[in-house]
């Protein structure tokens, strides 16, 4: 009897060395997602829009299992043209992604860059954002009718700030704003911040007039009466925003920003496949669903080749409006 038992025990034994395990990893993610030490770069300073968006997308990932202890990192400098040097010279990395938007096209040429987004591999673009114009709560605008004629009437002392360099969303929305308006934007007092986390204390403590930035960033300040919208940039209104558009405004200008990840050049097909399947599935959660209606930001997803194509029509589009404005 105690032989066949010690025999049982040596045949469970066997069928657990023997038999391969399922495909997926001891705390429920598929293995077609995991990957191991996975870092993402955020090229601006913390509270910014790549920052919110890595963060958030790192927390779901955590969150359902697709991945597991993933870092998120900042590497500011230079409208993000530092963190895209240092991508790019992580040759063959599939370990490590950068969290990007529309800024590091334009900073690209504002910032005479040795490198530039081609150089990547594109995993993906996530979302599109509209931007806002907002004061602090104890400014005098009360309207956007307002803060333009000031503008218009004195553009060099009506300092605008942006969280992002020249070249970037939140500088094209109010040089776009300017012309629309009547106004040379070279004339515009354009103050740059390295993130809306930089941006923001300039403008709760009145250093600049107005700043333009995206609605993720500063939902919370909005929320709590810290800040007031004067104007959105989309082609409608946001829910839970007391704001026009600009467009209701009088100013014709529709504006959306967008956000996505790139990875090293010279992936090899496996790691570059791994990387984009781990984004396909984290845009199809109801975790990131919740993210993004809490964020404000509308899905915008393109994989892989389908991102690549829209990253070289977006490089073309940013370069012609620098030309026009004498940035490029």
């Amino acid at each position: 009897m105690r032989i066949r038992s010690a025999l049982a025990v040596a045949g469970a034994l066997l069928l657990v060395l023997l038999v391969p395990p399922l495909v997926t990893t001891d705390s429920g993610g598929s293995t077609e997602t995991q990957i191991r030490g996975f870092r993402v770069m955020v090229p601006n300073s913390p509270g910014g829009g790549y920052d919110v968006t890595a963060r958030t997308a790192a927390k779901v990932m955590e969150d359902t299992g697709l991945n597991h202890h993933v870092e998120v990192f900042n590497l500011p400098g230079a409208g993000g043209t530092v963190g895209l040097g240092r991508l790019v010279s992580e040759q063959g990395n599939g370990k490590l992604a950068m969290s990007m938007g529309l800024g590091v096209v334009g900073s690209v040429y504002t910032n005479h860059s040795p490198v530039s987004l081609q150089d990547t591999t594109p995993i993906a673009k996530l979302v599109e954002e509209p931007n806002v114009v907002v004061v602090a709560k104890d400014s005098p605008y009360r309207d956007l009718k307002q803060l333009i004629d000031d503008w218009k009437a004195k553009p060099g002392h009506t300092p605008v700030g942006g969280g992002s360099s020249p070249g970037g969303p939140d500088h094209l929305a109010p040089m776009l704003m300017a012309e629309a308006i009547g106004l040379n934007p070279r004339d515009v007092n354009y103050v740059p911040f390295d993130g809306g986390g930089e941006l923001l204390a300039s403008v709760l403590g009145g250093k600049v007039a107005f700043g333009v930035s995206g609605i993720g960033e500063y939902r919370d300040q909005i929320e709590a009466g810290e800040l007031r919208v004067l104007a959105v940039t989309s082609a409608e209104r946001i829910p839970g925003i007391d704001a026009p558009t600009l467009q209701e405004a009088g100013v014709d200008v529709e504006f959306t920003n967008w956000r996505g990840v790139v990875a090293p050049p010279g992936l090899d097909e496996e790691d570059r496949r791994k990387l984009v399947s781990l984004f396909t599935q984290l845009n199809s959660t109801p975790e990131w669903k919740e993210a993004l209606e809490r964020n404000g930001w509308t899905e915008a997803f393109q994989p892989g080749e389908q991102f690549g194509r829209f990253l070289q029509q977006e490089n073309e589009r940013v370069a012609n409006v620098l030309r026009e404005l004498g940035l490029a």
